[in-house]
């Protein structure tokens, strides 16, 4: 049973790394002291487009990116989760996995989760197409990792579509479900607070969901609406459209509870396939 603050970040990140970098550091302080991890949106470091992540991509656990994460996880004393980043395929050197990483407390790398799902989709904005496959490869394992907060299951965004996803990640003891996101500002009006409440329903774990928000480019609006919802289903921390992170008070002491009186994982009859799970315990 566990009681912790956790921070997730709002940002709203482009083709500046170090303007990315600083925006990072400068929520953390705020949001100091008594934070336990540090939850940032997809494409926390760098977002732009496909050449310039090539040009900026690294290999697990080396990197000037993860470098300066690495160093700032040991300055403010906390777990810091990247929500993705550009890494070297571990299947293709020629391609890329975009990445979420776990840091502890000591700039230690202790998990990596590379996204399952591809946003391969039409929508009815500015940008129209999009297209991930084209530049990342598809991530092959789930990743559940113990922290200072509890279990933690990672995903990535468009994972929230599919649900025996999260699934899995409950079957591997998840407590807790990181989303961290860029939804289009169309999609998020239409389906982001629905599918985050259905998915820690349903899971009966708190989902974290730290997001990106404003113009990133010409094209590109997301809609931000970072959230962190408990195993009930209630928003228990909501920024709609500020860029500025949000303290969360994360209590999974009636967890245990919840699940006796309603067993939703025996009851079960359609049982989830794991995909390769990949498991830490500290």
């Amino acid at each position: 049973m566990r009681k912790s603050n956790v921070a997730l970040l709002q940002l709203c990140s482009g083709d500046n790394i170090r303007a990315n970098l600083a925006q990072i550091e400068q929520q953390i302080k705020q949001l100091q002291p008594h934070v336990k991890l540090v939850m940032t949106p997809e494409n926390a470091l760098l977002f732009a487009d496909t050449p310039v992540y090539y040009k900026n991509s690294e290999t697990e656990g080396s990197g000037p990116l993860q470098d300066a994460i690495r160093e700032m996880a040991i300055r403010y004393g906390v777990w810091i989760l990247i929500g993705s980043m550009p890494l070297v395929s571990k299947d293709d050197p020629n391609r890329l996995t975009a990445s979420s990483l776990l840091f502890d407390d000591q700039g230690e790398l202790k998990a990596r989760y590379d996204k399952l799902h591809m946003f391969d989709v039409d929508v009815a904005d500015s940008h129209g197409h999009y297209r991930e496959s084209d530049t990342y490869d598809y991530g092959k394992h789930i990743t559940v990792v113990d922290t200072p907060v509890g279990r933690l299951g990672m995903t990535i965004c468009y994972d929230l579509r599919f649900p025996g996803l999260f699934q899995a990640l409950r079957a591997q003891g998840a407590e807790l479900i990181s989303i961290p996101a860029a939804f289009t500002r169309v999609t998020g009006e239409a389906h982001w607070e629905i599918l985050l409440r259905a998915r820690a329903i349903e899971n009966q774990c708190w989902v974290l969901a730290p997001a990106q928000v404003g113009r990133h480019g010409a094209t590109r609006r997301t809609w931000g609406h970072t959230m962190a919802i408990d195993p009930w289903g209630t928003i228990v921390g909501l920024n709609a459209d500020t860029v500025e992170g949000i303290k969360v008070h994360v209590d999974t002491s009636g967890m245990q509870k919840l699940r006796e009186q309603m067993p939703v994982m025996q009851h079960n009859r359609f049982q989830p396939m794991l995909i390769n799970p990949q498991t830490k315990s500290e």
